[in-house]
């Protein structure tokens, strides 16, 4: 039997003596891609947090990679972990070129000041920058990039170190329609390639889920409301449940849409 690539045995974690994850229970497998949804507060990205080994939970068991949080120096396991966030894009320098951005990853660094980077790295940071649709901002300036390419250089960021797992905390936040549909494209696309390894997506909206998604997992104050095969998971019981919201939910062609009822 295959480990899996994250597992959560019974995880809490409190902060000020309250719960934000709550005895959670969570598999991910090699070849999965999970979408992890719930509203503000519901321990969406202290999950994530925990499973990017930034945060030990207060209880429970947490394995990560075959390795256990705890037992192990993580400084090195990070780097088997791409992490990515849209809040990343507000701590690096403006005037840092999308390839630097995306080369910072190697020394898991903010700055590329202290270390030097190889042509063979400059290569694969123009690579992935074209492999997800912006080679051609490889020189221009990090600042000067709209919402929505600084995300797609963010991802590029995530992929420099070649991890066995990619972890992705509301990249598409602060986007314009244009920009969350360039992104959503790209992660789909990641989503089919064979060499792409498991994903975790955190989100507010199943608008959001790329096709290829394959699992979801819906957490409600820091409770597992359903977890498993995403069809599965994503129904308007367990949505309304994850809300507090009596919804419609549908699905075309691998896209979701969710309204609440009476407001058309």
């Amino acid at each position: 039997m295959t480990e899996p690539v994250i597992s959560f045995a019974a995880v809490s974690r409190c902060y000020n003596g309250q719960a934000v994850l709550n005895a959670v229970d969570w598999q991910v497998a090699p070849g999965q891609h999970w979408v992890v949804l719930g509203p503000n507060g519901s321990g969406k990205s202290t999950l994530l947090q925990i499973a990017a080994l930034r945060l030990h939970p207060s209880s429970g068991r947490v394995t990560v990679l075959d390795h256990a949080l705890g037992e192990i120096d993580v400084r090195g396991l990070r780097r088997r972990v791409g992490l990515s966030s849209a809040s990343l894009a507000q701590d690096l320098r403006a005037t840092l070129s999308a390839a630097e951005v995306v080369m910072t990853a190697l020394f898991g660094a903010l700055e590329p000041w202290w270390d030097s980077y190889s042509a063979a790295d400059r290569t694969r940071a123009q690579d992935l920058l074209a492999q997800l649709g912006c080679g051609g901002l490889a020189e221009r300036s990090f600042g000067t990039l709209s919402s929505g390419e600084r995300q797609r250089v963010l991802l590029a960021r995530t992929l420099m170190t070649d991890p066995d797992l990619l972890l992705l905390d509301e990249p598409t936040a602060g986007l314009a329609l244009g920009g969350r549909e360039e992104l959503v494209a790209t992660l789909a696309a990641l989503a089919k390639a064979p060499e792409t390894p498991p994903m975790v997506l955190v989100t507010h909206h199943v608008e959001e889920i790329p096709p290829g998604f394959t699992h979801g997992l819906l957490l409600r104050q820091g409770q597992v409301v359903s977890q498993g095969v995403l069809g599965q998971v994503l129904t308007e019981e367990h949505l309304g449940r994850c809300f507090g919201l009596d919804v419609s939910l549908s699905e075309k062609a691998g896209r979701w849409t969710a309204q609440v009822r009476g407001t058309a």
